[in-house]
């Protein structure tokens, strides 16, 4: 059954509460734009076009999507679509859930400088992984890493989530090696966690030494060498957390995992219970208790904290390493299917639009929704009322019309 529309959205809030943000805070252009593609999203802002039943002659307006990766209304196709490319790519072997977390000492310099401070992590956890694979299965890891940036209450909390395949590609590219022995982890967190931590502090000493680091606002506590050298000694006496869950049991439950992590946005729509004048009102699982419950932020709390999730333009949240690494990928998967007298598997054919989202929300977007016989025909063009550029120069795409 398809999922009732939400009372409320993100696009609400920003239209509610977006004016008393902008004065509250400098808005970079980043910002400015995914606010503005958000408010604009399935709206006559982007255009779109008229279709007509061909049965009853039930006419509707459907616009355009903004197609911004921060906004709720816009992954659901591009999620769909990135799996179905995925299905040729999982193998017969059990698969592993790793997260590295890194301390909240570093925020401050990491949203000063999200580009090089989150390249970093992404090296940090792929350069441990890859260790552990040639120290302990004597040869090539290959894993998925997924960055998030948020805790469920929009707070900034850097993370990646890896999913691990069991085993390890020998180096004649040919033989696979499966993990031994029947723990539910792949390797130790404890080893794990302490190797993050060195390769992670290592680059950012590396990073400090090439002056790719700025040092604005919270995070100019670290500019001078002394406040520097205190996060340095700060992090090397803490435990970096690094999680190991229990193994996936299988490719479906791969795939279920990837569709709900894989493409998500800092707050989807359906969480957001209320918005009035003062406040905004959403729901969270408490990590504590396992337990569903409510938080209320002023309206331009809100706005802050979502916006802290906005990543810099082109930036891959979705990596692929050793193995599976784009470059090498399908090669070594071919090396891998033929160690394990697995058949390659057949290449599905590219659905359409239509069928993924029938799939996914049980909606047919061709059918008439009043007759629920006809089909839905194209008789003319809305055009858009705004360029996507405009945003950035002009607060026409970010006002409450």
């Amino acid at each position: 059954m398809p999922s009732p529309t939400p009372a409320w959205e993100v696009s609400d809030i920003f239209r509610v509460h977006g004016e008393a943000y902008r004065k509250a805070y400098h808005v970079p252009w980043e910002h400015t734009r995914v606010m503005g593609d958000i408010m604009a999203c399935r709206t006559h802002k982007l255009g779109g076009f008229i279709e007509r039943c061909d049965a009853c002659r039930f006419t509707r307006e459907v616009y355009h999507s903004c197609g911004n990766r921060h906004c709720p209304k816009c992954q659901t196709l591009t999620k769909a679509r990135w799996l179905q490319a995925r299905l040729t790519e999982v193998l017969p072997v059990k698969y592993f859930h790793t997260v590295f977390t890194l301390p909240h000492d570093l925020n401050p310099l990491i949203l000063s400088n999200k580009a090089v401070m989150l390249d970093m992590l992404f090296a940090a956890v792929s350069q441990t992984l890859l260790t552990f694979g040639r120290n302990n299965l004597s040869g090539r890891l290959g894993f998925l890493a997924i960055l998030h940036t948020w805790s469920q209450v929009l707070l900034d909390h850097f993370h990646i989530h890896c999913v691990v395949p069991g085993g390890a590609l020998a180096d004649d590219g040919k033989t696979w090696m499966n993990k031994r022995g029947t723990k539910p982890y792949l390797f130790p967190v404890k080893a794990l966690s302490k190797v993050f931590r060195g390769k992670f502090i290592a680059l950012l000493e590396h990073a400090r030494r090439t002056d790719r680091l700025i040092y604005p606002g919270q995070a100019g506590m670290f500019g001078s060498p002394e406040g520097f050298s205190r996060l340095v000694r700060a992090l090397r006496s803490q435990e970096w957390v690094v999680y190991s869950k229990a193994p996936f049991a299988g490719a479906e439950q791969v795939f279920e995992y990837l569709g709900r992590y894989t493409h998500r946005v800092a707050l989807s729509n359906n969480r957001i219970l209320h918005v009035d004048e003062e406040n905004v009102t959403f729901s969270y699982r408490d990590r504590r208790n396992d337990v569903r419950t409510e938080m209320t932020l002023q309206g331009v709390e809100f706005i802050r904290r979502f916006l802290l999730h906005v990543l810099p333009q082109g930036f891959m949240r979705i990596r692929s390493f050793g193995f599976l690494a784009n470059r090498i990928k399908k090669q070594s998967l071919a090396g891998i299917r033929e160690s394990l007298g697995q058949n390659p598997p057949e290449r599905p054919g590219a659905k359409t639009s239509r069928e993924l989202l029938l799939e996914l929300t049980g909606v047919d977007i061709v059918r008439c929704p009043e007759c629920g016989k006809g089909h839905m025909k194209t008789v003319s063009e809305v055009p858009a009322r705004f360029s996507r550029t405009g945003w950035i120069t002009s607060r026409a795409g970010v006002d409450s019309s």
